[in-house]
């Protein structure tokens, strides 16, 4: 096993700076925050993109290694530890307002970047036992309904206006948080009940995944107030919120102004490696489980983590994620430095800025 096997490991400095940002509290309190937000894209700016694709022989045996699922299994624990350490801390001692915001956000963030994250990785899987992993996983950002409109709706509607989850050619991030939180959750309900009517079952049952989905959430709650009263139920909705937010601003700029041509027939074209932005800067790569090579993901689905490609031919973005989610809170410098990276024929007629 050599270091690019062990490069995986790193990913645990993330949700261990959100335990160090709970437990030192003070000014450490944003030490998650400046991690993702200052840390990497600064050291991306410099160190780049250097790695390379598995070789076509090794990827059956690398796909096979339990090592790369084992790292994904422990962050069920570790992200649950983290949000329990979270609330207990928080609520058993006076915080200054400042302080408490730095481990909210610290925590919010890797609750998305990480729990949502490995959960989206394990939701792809075959096997029953991961899916199920990527459920609980998903819980604390309240964001359940992802595990069906990602995988049954977004994977197939990607890059057409039938996608809540894909970021249109000129639309801010801030419209796109509220468009795609609110269409995606939407979207979940409406595949439950397309597949419930073909199935001759009714909605209003216990076979729709989405109702599933909200007990267990209720369920949550009622725990976190019963551990925590109020105040902590209110504190871990905050986190879960973060933590989604999160989410969507990585779906911004996953696909952010690309679309898929309409075919002659009125379906669309296939999903291409044209269709998703890339991103090959090496520590937001490990970071994120190799969730830059997005293009690879896309075209198949179920490829592990471990053995996704860079894509020379996907359009690039200048930066790892967490230095372009920093550009698209500015949407004038979003529009400014990625429209033009748009490939030519996606383009709206009268755009090109």
């Amino acid at each position: 096993m050599g270091w690019d096997d062990l490069k995986y490991l790193l990913a645990y400095v993330g949700p261990a700076s959100a335990y160090f940002s709970v437990a030192a509290g003070g000014t450490w309190s944003y030490s998650s925050v400046v991690l993702a937000f200052v840390i990497i894209p600064v050291v991306e700016l410099f160190v780049g993109s250097k790695g390379g694709n598995t070789s076509a022989e090794l990827v059956p045996l690398r796909s096979r290694q339990i090592f790369f699922d084992l790292l994904l299994y422990l962050n069920v624990p570790i992200i649950y530890g983290l949000v329990y350490f979270y609330l207990s801390t928080v609520t058993s001692q006076p915080l200054h307002s400042l302080e408490l915001l730095g481990m909210t956000l610290s925590v919010g963030i890797f609750v998305g970047a990480t729990g949502i994250n490995v959960a989206h990785e394990l939701g792809h899987r075959r096997n029953r036992w991961e899916r199920l992993l990527s459920i609980v996983l998903l819980v604390p950002a309240f964001y359940q309904h992802f595990y069906v409109e990602h995988n049954r709706g977004h994977h197939r509607y990607v890059c057409t206006p039938g996608d809540p989850a894909t970021a249109r050619y000129g639309e801010s991030l801030y419209r796109f948080w509220w468009r795609s939180t609110i269409g995606s959750y939407l979207s979940a309900w409406n595949i439950e009940k397309k597949l419930l009517a073909k199935q001759n079952h009714p909605v209003w049952s216990m076979r729709n995944q989405m109702l599933q989905f909200a007990v267990i959430q209720i369920l949550y709650m009622i725990v976190i107030a019963f551990l925590f009263r109020v105040n902590g139920l209110l504190l871990a909705i905050s986190i879960g919120v973060i933590g989604f937010l999160q989410l969507e601003s990585i779906n911004y700029i996953e696909h952010y102004g690309l679309i898929r041509s309409k075919r002659p027939d009125g379906g669309y074209e296939k999903v291409g490696m044209q269709h998703s932005w890339n991103s090959n800067h090496d520590l937001g790569r490990i970071f994120l489980y190799e969730l830059t090579r997005h293009a690879d993901h896309h075209y198949k689905a179920s490829k592990k983590y471990q053995v996704l490609n860079h894509v020379d031919e996907s359009p690039q973005l200048p930066t790892g994620y967490p230095g372009s989610i920093l550009l698209a809170l500015f949407p004038f410098l979003w529009f400014k430095v990625i429209n033009k990276r748009i490939p030519a024929d996606m383009l709206p007629i009268d755009g090109g800025g």
